[in-house]
């Protein structure tokens, strides 16, 4: 177990992450260990580790070789969370920091990409963004408006790709509150703070965020927004940025050229493939479904002529019949054709599936009355209507011997 300090006050902590990015081991001291929820709390004298905090994820990496579950702040201090299991190994003392630093990168990118993105669409549309998430996978930003049309969502991103290559600069304020009306903010500033860090993307943005970001537009690369969609009155934006968009083009083009050698068309014509194989298969599943409906027919019509209840229209008849390879859902299409045919009651099993079918369409006649007590004699469950019923048993023993009671009756 770790040693506890017992120390209940709160401790400062550096906040180096603003200034280390880097993979390299960077040298720190545990001042404290505690229990916190169902882990281990670390306290560092300085941290190169981000808290989760302004939409941006916690950094991950570890401590002294202990990996890192989640970096929490909590008031004044910044929680360094690690298993129980794991975390009993560390002590009060030196300690060994090393960040993830592709993770770092690649949140910092969207993070950047995210203020470049809702600064664009407020200076292009004057619709502000009202909430932001940065996934793990994808990121998303609503903003005011219910109006977003394929348009104006190309001419956004144009317009980030242009500020994008034209590499502006991301400048950092430290500012107190009342020289803030020099900048015009994108959003609300935090309250109560006596320093608030004001993100300039060279006079294309500005906002109070606590965020890591890059030093120039240019270290974004790319940016793709790939889909808009109405949200609580808004629309939310969903994007990607970075080696993120390179890993989409990938998996596209590697979706598409599957796509194009099984079409046998070209990979910019894939789209229309598409479409044509759709319209085929809908006219192949209509053929099919009307094939099916006439053998339904023939095998409804051949059981009644059988049974010499083809076109019966009296009451108290009972067909049964079993099909020892076919599916209740064939099953279920053959006798609601051979209930159009006759008011005999007709009563179908499935044998592979354990299940059975009853089918009357008699005026006035309720099959439930006769077929729920022999069903649950062989502790079969089931339920239904009047003129349908169907059922299931645990055994083809439990349901051969319910429908022998039928033909036995017959």
């Amino acid at each position: 177990m770790p040693v506890f300090s017992g120390n209940t006050g709160p401790m400062q902590t550096e906040r180096a992450y603003y200034h280390f990015s880097g993979p390299e081991p960077y040298r720190a001291e545990i001042q404290d260990l505690r229990p916190f929820n169902d882990q281990i709390a670390v306290i560092l004298d300085k941290t190169i580790f981000y808290p989760e905090g302004g939409g941006q994820s916690s950094d991950r990496g570890s401590i002294n070789g202990i990996p890192l579950v989640d970096v929490q702040e909590k008031g004044q201090e910044i929680l360094h969370l690690v298993s129980p299991v794991e975390g009993a190994h560390l002590r009060i003392g030196p300690a060994e920091l090393v960040l993830d630093a592709l993770r770092r990168w690649d949140l910092t990118v969207q993070h950047t990409a995210q203020h470049l993105l809702s600064g664009t669409i407020l200076r292009l549309t004057g619709k502000p963004t009202v909430s932001m998430h940065l996934g793990e996978v994808l990121c998303t930003i609503d903003v005011d408006t219910r109006d977003f049309s394929e348009a104006s969502l190309i001419t956004v991103e144009d317009a980030v790709a242009l500020a994008i290559e034209a590499n502006y600069s991301v400048i950092i304020h430290h500012c107190p509150p009342e020289v803030l009306e020099r900048f015009p903010l994108r959003k609300v500033p935090p309250q109560g703070e006596e320093v608030i860090r004001v993100v300039e993307i060279q006079g294309q943005d500005f906002s109070p965020c606590c965020g890591t970001h890059l030093s120039a537009t240019g270290y974004i690369g790319m940016l793709r927004i790939l889909s808009a969609e109405k949200y609580k009155g808004m629309t939310r934006l969903t994007f990607i940025a970075g080696r993120r968009v390179l890993v989409d083009s990938r998996l596209l083009r590697k979706q598409g050229d599957l796509i194009s050698r099984l079409l046998k068309v070209p990979v910019a014509e894939t789209g229309k493939g598409v479409l044509a194989l759709v319209e085929k298969t809908g006219k192949l599943e209509s053929r099919v479904k009307t094939l099916e409906e006439e053998n339904a027919r023939f095998k409804a019509e051949a059981l009644l002529s059988k049974a010499d209840l083809l076109h019966y229209t009296g009451e108290g008849a009972i067909l049964v019949e079993t099909f020892p390879h076919t599916s209740i859902d064939t099953v279920l299409t053959i006798g609601r054709t051979a209930q159009k045919l006759s008011t005999a009651l007709i009563l179908l099993a499935s044998l592979q599936d354990h299940k059975f079918a009853a089918f009357c369409s008699a005026p006035g006649f309720d099959i439930r009355d006769i077929l729920k007590k022999p069903m649950e004699a062989q502790g079969g469950r089931g339920g239904g209507s009047a003129s349908f019923f169907q059922g299931l048993f645990p055994s083809k023993p439990a349901l051969t011997a319910f429908l022998e009671f039928f033909t036995q009756s017959a």
